[in-house]
């Protein structure tokens, strides 16, 4: 890292009831090459985050903790404390993170050499993705799959495109701009805050770099299967901007093209072997076989393209019929609901109607 650089980025990480994650994310960060503090916000947590925190801070100098107290109304959990980490930090580039990653070693400085040498102000990664259970293997991997193409990597980093985007779990900004954009308290009610926040930065001439980044940050976004529905059902509309008629369309491709097929074929082997169907039936199984090979086969260099294991492929059937539940509930949780729910907190939807 340049000298210029060296100690000049303020890690903020917003925490409410981290305790499994939070010694790993402060560790992970504390031995990166150009940190000059980390800042950890304690959101109202009610488990052990705050004991945790207050051990690790005697370990490392450069950590500080700062406990929210209250959530003022029109924001959401996340943006304030995020708001607040921001208000405290000093360095030139601030760092915001979730409490759910691991910075890998020497990660920050060539990502901070990069941002610098294209003159970035944005700079943001898609972590890898940790997946141990099958519903993780499934819905995890097709999500990326879906949001790589919504949100292309090389359009985002385009000066000349009007795409934006970023995501949270890993968002590296210049402190001028994210003053001069508002920060997040111009995006306080937004629940894709990263994606609201990216789009105000190139809206004034920002430029975004946009990344898959699984060879620099891992994460583990949630740890049982309540949690990941209802995670993905706050976001899933939001990401399709809302748009009923886009978020049907990547349904019926889901399970038209990935589920049906294996479906078809499994069907006119049972005939078969029931000694029913002949010819017909063995053209229909062999015809939906290749289809579902095909598809499996795209499906596995997409999941290589964004550092996932090509292996996940062979849970496309199960990922597709879950991630294409998961996005109606999310429309239906917008549209009907009006409210989400997270980490214990409710919130009004924009899209109720």
């Amino acid at each position: 890292m340049n000298a210029s650089l060296q100690e000049q980025v303020s890690v903020i990480i917003p925490a409410r009831n981290e305790e499994a994650n939070i010694a790993r994310v402060v560790g992970s960060l504390a031995t990166q090459r150009g940190v000059r503090e980390i800042l950890v916000v304690d959101d109202q947590s009610e488990d052990r985050t705050a004991e945790i925190l207050a051990a690790l801070e005697g370990e490392i100098p450069c950590l500080r903790t700062l406990r929210v107290e209250a959530l003022p109304e029109g924001w959401l959990g996340k943006t304030h404390a995020m708001s607040e980490g921001a208000r405290a930090a000093t360095g030139e580039w601030l760092l915001f993170t979730d409490a759910d990653t691991e910075h890998l070693p020497g990660s920050l400085a060539p990502l901070v050499e990069r941002a610098e040498s294209e003159r970035a102000d944005l700079l943001s990664i898609s972590p890898g993705q940790e997946t141990p259970t099958w519903w993780e293997k499934s819905v995890i991997p097709r999500v990326y799959v879906n949001l790589s193409r919504l949100f292309r990597f090389e359009d985002v980093s385009d000066p000349k495109s009007p795409a934006a985007a970023a995501n949270g779990q890993y968002l590296l900004v210049r402190r001028e701009i994210y003053e001069r954009s508002g920060g997040h308290a111009a995006v306080k009610s937004e629940i894709l805050e990263d994606v609201a926040l990216a789009r105000r930065i190139k809206s004034l001439g920002g430029k975004l770099i946009f990344l898959p980044g699984a060879r620099w940050v891992r994460t583990r976004m949630y740890r049982t299967f309540g949690d990941m529905w209802q995670g993905w059902s706050k976001n899933l509309y939001l990401l399709y901007g809302g748009n009923p008629g886009r978020m049907l369309g990547s349904v019926m491709a889901l399970w038209l093209l990935d589920v049906l097929p294996v479906f078809v074929m499994i069907a006119a082997c049972l005939w078969i072997a029931l000694g029913q169907g002949g010819v017909p039936a063995l053209t229909v199984a062999m015809a939906f076989f290749l289809v579902a090979l095909w598809r499996q086969w795209n499906y596995a260099e997409a999941l290589a393209g964004l550092g996932f294991d090509p292996g996940l492929a062979s849970y496309q059937v199960t990922g597709s019929l879950l991630v294409g539940v998961l996005m109606l509930n999310s429309w239906r949780v917008h549209r009907a609901a009006g409210r989400i729910e997270w980490k214990g907190r409710q919130y009004a939807t924009k899209g109720k109607g």
